[in-house]
């Protein structure tokens, strides 16, 4: 059965996180001034993957490793904007 898990994320241009095999990123957000990641995984399947996670400011360049969008969040009442990405390699 699958379930929608929460995963802690750092504010920091790239990080790795490990989810169960074949999650589903779904979103990343704010959630009371933390940065979460949220995955519809399953949680019986006991191997994991690892997942590189970037995050860019607006304006900010980005190079051209591949990777797929998953949200955009704000911090400081909306005077920093960030935009969330996984490395599809």
């Amino acid at each position: 059965m699958k379930r929608i898990y929460k995963y802690p994320l750092e504010v920091t241009d790239t990080q790795i996180i490990e989810l169960p095999f074949g999650a589903r990123i779904l979103t990343a957000d704010m959630q009371y001034e933390k940065l979460c990641l949220w995955a519809l995984v399953n949680p019986d399947l006991e191997s994991k993957s690892k997942r590189t996670i970037d995050i860019f400011g607006t304006g900010h360049p980005i190079d051209g490793k591949p990777r797929d969008y998953i949200s955009t969040f704000q911090m400081d009442g909306g005077r920093l904007i960030f935009h969330v990405f996984v490395r599809t390699r």
